[in-house]
């Protein structure tokens, strides 16, 4: 990472860069070995809209919309820089060629001492790490970046491939429970996991370099 996020990182111990950055409350962008995750902005709108527009990730997500317009892509964006989602948003991309490739996200729980993560790709860059790396990056930055004691993160329990990106990153299963989903238009059963701060310093290794 070349932001000043992870200058700042670099010029403090070991011991230092495990403790959160209390003066840093933004979202800043975040550089992994092959992805950009920054902001999504209104050159997005297109391959938002075609990615998005699949009832295989709608059905495996709680407040996507299907289908999918270039309406719903273009509303997603502006609501996201307005800040109006109510959470840190993602947009993320290749970093070789800026591709875009899905969202991920995390929104604080009402305590203010957890944060939620999600995450979504689109279905040609399915099984390729990417979302693992766009997890971990993130999980990453929540940690350094905000004073929490831990990370949610849910799936449904016929997503297989999104509980092992879960597991991957360390969160460990807490139960299971219903959650409504918009493009299914009931409630769904997912699986709760949860990744605490002692947790994630005795992962760090995940990290190498970043």
């Amino acid at each position: 990472m070349q932001t000043e996020l992870l200058r700042e990182d670099q010029s403090r111990s070991p011991e230092q860069r495990l403790r959160p950055l209390r003066s840093r409350t933004d979202c800043p962008i975040l550089l992994s070995p092959r992805l950009v995750l920054r902001a999504p902005h209104e050159d997005d709108i297109d391959a938002l809209a075609h990615l998005a527009n699949n009832a295989n990730i709608a059905t495996m997500v709680s407040r996507m919309p299907h289908p999918y317009t270039t309406a719903d892509a273009a509303d997603f964006v502006r609501r996201a820089k307005a800040g109006t989602i109510g959470k840190c948003v993602y947009a993320i991309t290749k970093a070789d060629n800026g591709a875009f490739l899905g969202c991920c996200g995390i929104e604080p729980h009402s305590d203010q001492r957890t944060v939620e993560l999600g995450y979504w790709l689109g279905e040609p860059y399915w099984n390729q790490g990417y979302a693992t790396e766009a997890a971990q990056t993130l999980t990453d930055m929540a940690f350094r970046t905000r004073d929490i004691d831990q990370i949610d993160a849910r799936c449904r329990v016929m997503n297989v491939a999104s509980r092992r990106v879960i597991q991957k990153c360390g969160f460990q299963f807490q139960g299971s429970g219903m959650v409504g989903s918009l493009a299914v238009g009931g409630m769904v059963p997912v699986e709760w996991y949860r990744l605490d701060r002692k947790t994630w310093v005795s992962l760090r290794s995940w990290g190498g370099s970043r």
